[in-house]
């Protein structure tokens, strides 16, 4: 037995895969070997920051690569904390650096130093009733939404655990709601500094 016949190559080589060959060894790797017949796509090259439309969505180019865009861009990156501190450059790795960079866009060690020198220059006092004053204030924006919410709903019939449905005589009084709220409102102005 000889085993040179053994290993002889068992597939013709067509002229398109000899093509393909040469190709790749002249270092031309995007040519064609051969021809389509049918449909082809226009095709059409866009730069980095273009975009465009193509089957019913929004596409472009970020570092090179195609991205879809998405109406959740806006809050995704609101949202996704880089890996280095936009001031020092630090990696951001500590353990609340994720909730200083949600309120201050900085790791925690650059609100700390911030802080810091606020109380050194003796302005710590104001920055801090400035914040507890934006949190109240943000309370109360919330808070007349809910309850503008609340009123609009229709309070004509509910829905039971059994599946029965109830109408109900009555409802909220409007002005006695609204007047709560202005009383709370009031009380949440005055817990200002």
């Amino acid at each position: 037995m000889s085993k040179g016949k053994d290993n002889v190559l068992k597939k013709e080589f067509k002229q398109k895969d000899v093509q393909r060959l040469r190709n790749l060894v002249q270092g031309k790797h995007g040519e064609k070997t051969g021809q389509g017949i049918g449909y082809s796509k226009k095709e059409e090259f866009h730069k980095e920051g273009d975009i465009w439309e193509e089957d019913g969505r929004k596409w472009t180019i970020k570092d090179g690569i195609k991205q879809n865009i998405t109406k959740l861009d806006k809050a995704k990156k609101a949202h996704v904390m880089p890996i280095f501190c936009p001031c020092c450059k630090k990696p951001m790795k500590k353990r609340f650096d994720k909730d200083y960079y949600n309120i201050h866009k900085k790791c925690f060690d650059c609100v700390i130093e911030f802080e810091t020198e606020l109380r050194r220059i003796g302005a710590f006092e104001e920055y801090q009733r400035n914040i507890q004053n934006s949190e109240i204030d943000g309370f109360i924006e919330n808070f007349k939404a809910y309850v503008e919410d609340r009123l609009n709903e229709s309070t004509d019939s509910f829905i039971t655990e059994q599946g029965d449905i109830e109408k109900w005589d009555g409802g909220l009084n409007k002005d006695r709601v609204l007047e709560s709220l202005q009383s709370t409102i009031e009380y949440l102005e005055k817990l200002k500094k």
